[in-house]
């Protein structure tokens, strides 16, 4: 399959994803995943947490954050949270009614 690189048609438009935020890597089924990630990061570990709706994403990151006395930030949806703290983070999500799944290795 490939992808236009270059077009010379004056009306040529990208496509759009039908005018939904970029959701990520993972689908929107209600399942929360998380992951940690170093890529980019100058080996630095996050947790980023995928998959809470646009609605909620701040509410949960601050509280998150307070909660675990850590740093994080949202970037296009998606909570980072500083530091190696996956257990408690899956642990806080569950307690506050969440279906949690750990993703990668």
């Amino acid at each position: 399959m490939s992808n236009i690189v270059f077009s010379t048609d004056p009306g040529w438009q990208p496509e759009q994803n039908g005018g939904k935020p970029d959701q990520g890597p993972f689908p929107d089924d209600g399942i929360i995943r998380l992951r940690r990630e170093t890529k980019g990061r100058k080996g630095a570990g996050v947790i980023c947490v995928y998959g809470i709706g646009p609605g909620q994403v701040g509410e949960v990151a601050k509280k998150l954050k307070k909660q675990l006395g850590t740093g994080g930030a949202v970037k296009k949806g998606v909570i980072e949270i500083q530091g190696d703290r996956l257990a408690q983070i899956r642990q806080w999500l569950e307690k506050a009614g969440f279906t949690v799944k750990q993703v990668g290795g």
